[in-house]
Formats: C-alpha cells, structure tokens, sequence
C-alpha cells in the first residue's frame, strides 16, 4: 500500500528572496533587447512620433527570446516569437477598436494570457515565457485605438520584430558556435559536479546538461571542426556520468578537475579542447556527418511537432495551469476594475506571471513579484522628475531600465522586477503625461489585487494531472530501459541502435525527474509513486551504465557489471 502525503504542503517563507550567482550570459539579453528597442525609439524620436513607441516595443521585446539555443534553432525559434507576439498584438489591437467595454477587454485579455501559457509551456519556450506576450497584448487592450490605424500600428510592430530577428541571429557571423560550446561547457561543469560530489541532484542536473548538450549539438546545424570537437567533449562528460552513477558512485575513473579546466576552455573564442578519444568512440558511433545531421533534424522537427500536439491533447498537465492563467487573469482584472482602477491591465499582467509549473513555486512568485512591484515603483516615483525633463531622456531612461531588468533578474525575479516595474510605467509617458501619484497608486493595487487573486485562483482550479505525468513518465523509463537491455543484449546489434537506445533512456530519465519536481510542489493530488520513481532511476542509471560499458566507454568490475 502507498503510504499517503499530505494533500497540502507547507509553503516556503525563507529563501525566496536569496540571490543567486548571474546567469552566464545575462549580458546578451540584456544588449540585445536594448539595441532592439533602441534604433526604432531613436528613430521615433527623431520623427517626433514618439507616442508610437508602444507599438514598437511589441516587436523588440521579441529580442529577449532564444538566447540559450543554437543559431539556427533560435533563428526559427525567434520567428516563431515574433508572429505569435503579433497574432495575439493584432487581436488585442482589433479588439480595442471595437470596444470599449472594460467587461470585454478584462476577457479577451484573460483569454490571450492563456492561450500564451499554454503554447509557452507546450512548446519549452523559456524564459521569459508567457509573461512578455501578456504584458504587450494587455497593454494594447486598453490603449485608444481606430480600426483604420491597426495596419499600420501592426506595421510597426513587425518592422520593429524583423530588427529584434536581425539582433537576435546576427551573431551567428562571427560567433556561430557560441551557443553549442556554452552548453557543452556546462555539460562538462556539470558531470565535473557529480564526479566530486555523486547523488540524486547532481546526478540529474548532469543528465540533463548532457542531454542539453547533445540537443544543442543536433540543433546546430552542418557539422564543423569545432562541432565535433564539441561532441568528443560531450561523450567524456557523458562517460564521467556512467562511470561515476555505478553502485553509487563506488566506482570512480572521472577526474573533476580537468572536466572543469576543459570548460573554462570550451567557453573561450579560441580553440576547443582535444582530450584523447574516449575509449569506444568511432566515427561511425559519434560522427555526426551532412547525410545523419539532415535525417535527425527532420526527425527532430516531426517529434517536436508530436510532443507539441500530445502536449495540448487531454490530459495534458498544461491545461489545468492554462485554465488557471484563465481564471486568475479574468478575476483580477475585475477586482482591479470593480476598485476603481484606472489601468486593470496591470493586474491581468500580475496574475499571469505568478503562474508556475506548481503551486509552490507560484508562492514564491507571488512573494518576488509583490516584493519587486512595490520597490519599483519607488523607483519610478524617484526617476520621474528625470524622465520629464526632455522627450530624449525619457527614451534614455526606458533603455536603461531594460538594460538593467535582463541584467538583474537571473539573480533573483523580484530583483528583476525593480526595473521591470519602473520601465512599464514610463512607457505610459510616450503617450502622455499621467499624474505620477495616480499611476503610483494604481500599479501598487493592482500588483496586490494581481498577486491574492491570481494565489487564490491556483489553489482553486487544481492540477491532479501532475501524479499523471509521473506516472507516465516511470512507464516511458521503464520502456526505454527495456529497449536499452535489449540493445545491450543483442551481441550483433548495429552501432546506431544502442547509441539511439541511450540517448532515448537519457532523455526519459531526464524528463522523469522533471515530472517529479513539478508534482511535489502541487497540492490536491493523489500521492506519488515514491518507491516506483526511485526504482525506476536506480535501474535506468544502472542500464545507461551497462549500455556505456557495451559501448567500450567504461570498463566495470565484473560484481557491477549485470544489468
């Protein structure tokens, strides 16, 4: 018999407001979508049409996407983006010129920032996720709009998107590795993490740099010298994590301290680090030539379109937190505008961006979120005298609170959201002087009105499909292990289908641990498979051991050698 949890976890209340270390690259986002919104609000200024930024900045905010990916993924990724920014900009848009009940707006937006959730969390978007598409569409809600003036506001908005492509994928032309070698450093940073310190966290946080590492490789495109030196890489760190995952990290073989230098390298502009050949490693097994890389992107593009579609199917877990982002959204626009708000928009934003994968981490959120909006707009009551002093050093000013939100937020969101908060408020200045105490006032209501309602609307719509997923996820492990025995077994078996058969359990196993992290932080649910998920990891790792000794990568003691 399973033994029973609680059906209500304790909240956190310490630690949410820690700051972590900067994300390694948090200067790219952040100068990417500074150039992006720079040329096209210069330009505005320089034409005196300032009040035009609005519809600008739909577009270059696209900049802030994709940055973790390979070019030529983030190049389709970033397009993707872009036109999804403009179908839901272009509704909004219409929506405004047809009405001007508040009733009607609150619903569409409510509807727009579900339907973005939804599609952000099928598709893996990343950060920034939905948040970015329900603060442009909200804003263009309630914004004065004429149907004959949407061609060309969406005109704007397009041109503005074609620019933040352009900044986003221009790098390719001197760096175009950059992103394969970043995840491949952190692939190496991580197996180095579990060689010194094996268990559960680091052995999963390895997996799935390794498995990021791989993806990311697959993704960039023709193969290139510094490609394949890459994947040389990825197979020692993939070796590190066999070797070290056998009975526990009993057996050893992976030095730390070099996967580490090999990083420190692989970051760098110059040469790749060539470590002697990893034992079983042949062209024909971890060669990736033109012929192989154009049969596994086109496989990789019809999985990516059946895992989005299984993604939105029913039962998917997307849509119980979908029908949150529904419900919360709705619900605070209609506190916000049954208090007398002037701007309910900010709630409909509020809400929508406390919704996480689970109802703890959506706590946390709430908390950085109330934290950061109150600071923030200190922060504008203290820069507004400056914004006002000339057309110019409002432009000046919005620059540097993107610059600094990017710059801020991957060392904690509430720190982000400082700048964040100040920067939409002085966007409302392109169109006008407001009274600065009234908007103030409303953006502080709003952020607690956006915060309670949005908490309280998650604890209301439940997601028991979280336990499903797990459970899904344990029968997809348990399958992949099995095909993996199977290749292991087959003495004449080809070369490909045990590489396939590994990457496949690594994968599952990633995404096992994933689906279990998500569901404990849920509440209202059944209780989960503890010992089924802690057996189902113990045995695929022992499998992905085996699978890497059959491969020639490891060589076990014959007592740890049996499946």
């Amino acid at each position: 018999m399973r033994p029973r949890k609680p059906s209500v976890h304790r909240l956190p209340v310490t630690g949410i407001l820690r700051l972590n270390s900067p994300a390694e690259i948090w200067y790219k986002p952040a100068l990417s979508v500074v150039v992006a919104s720079a040329v096209p609000n210069l330009l505005l200024y320089s034409l005196g049409r300032l009040d035009l930024v609005m519809y600008t900045m739909a577009g270059s905010l696209c900049a802030l996407y994709g940055h973790n990916l390979p070019y030529a993924r983030r190049a389709h990724t970033v397009l993707r983006v872009v036109l999804g920014m403009a179908a839901g900009f272009a509704v909004a848009l219409v929506t405004a010129s047809l009405t001007d009940s508040t009733a009607v707006l609150i619903a569409v937006g409510a509807l727009l920032a579900a339907v973005q959730k939804t599609f952000c969390d099928a598709t893996r978007i990343g950060p920034p996720g939905n948040v970015i598409f329900a603060f442009v569409t909200s804003a263009a809600l309630f914004a004065p709009q004429e149907l004959g003036q949407v061609p060309g506001h969406m005109a704007l908005m397009l041109a503005a998107g074609a620019f933040a492509w352009l900044v986003t994928a221009g790098p390719a032309l001197w760096h175009r590795e950059g992103p394969e070698r970043l995840a491949t450093a952190r692939a190496l940073d991580a197996a180095a993490a579990y060689a010194a310190e094996p268990d559960r966290r680091t052995r999963h946080a390895a997996a799935a740099a390794v498995q990021a590492a791989w993806q990311a490789l697959l993704a960039s495109g023709r193969p290139t010298p510094v490609r394949q030196g890459l994947e040389r890489l990825v197979v020692h760190a993939e070796r590190a994590l066999a070797t070290t995952a056998v009975d526990d990290g009993q057996v050893g073989g992976a030095d730390p301290g070099e996967l580490r230098r090999w990083a420190e390298v692989t970051r760098g502009r110059g040469p790749v680090p060539s470590p002697p050949p990893a034992p079983g490693t042949v062209e024909q097994l971890f060669g990736i030539d033109a012929e192989r890389a154009g049969q596994r992107m086109r496989r990789g593009r019809r999985e990516a379109r059946r895992r989005l579609l299984r993604a939105l199917g029913p039962g998917s877990p997307v849509l119980p937190v979908a029908f949150r982002t529904l419900v919360g959204c709705a619900l605070a626009g209609y506190v916000s505008s049954a208090l007398g708000v002037g701007h309910p928009y900010w709630a409909i934003v509020t809400a929508a961006s406390v919704y996480q994968p689970n109802l703890t981490l959506s706590w946390s959120r709430a908390l950085q979120r109330t934290v950061g909006n109150l600071l923030g707009v200190l922060v504008f009551a203290a820069v507004i005298p400056l914004a006002r002093v000339s057309p110019l050093a409002l432009v000046l000013c919005v620059l540097f609170f993107n610059f600094a939100a990017e710059a801020l937020i991957t060392r904690n969101y509430w720190l982000g959201s400082i700048a964040v908060t100040p920067m939409a408020l002085l966007i409302l200045e392109f169109g006008g002087f407001q009274p600065a105490g009234e908007l103030i006032a409303d953006r502080a209501l709003d952020t607690l009105v956006g915060v309670v309602v949005g908490f309280l609307a998650a604890i209301a719509v439940t997601n028991r499909r979280a336990s499903g997923r797990v459970e899904r996820a344990i029968a997809a492990a348990e399958d992949a292990r099995r095909r993996a025995e199977r290749a292991v077994a087959d003495p004449a078996g080809d070369a490909l289908v045990l590489e396939t058969a590994r990457r496949r359990l690594t994968a599952a196993l990633v995404e096992l641990r994933d689906a279990s992290d998500v569901a404990s932080g849920e509440w209202w649910q059944r209780a989960l498979p503890e010992e089924e998920l802690l057996a189902a990891e113990q045995a695929g790792h022992r499998t992905l051991a085996a699978t890497a000794q059959r491969q020639g990568l490891i060589t076990l003691p014959p007592a740890n050698g049996a499946v």
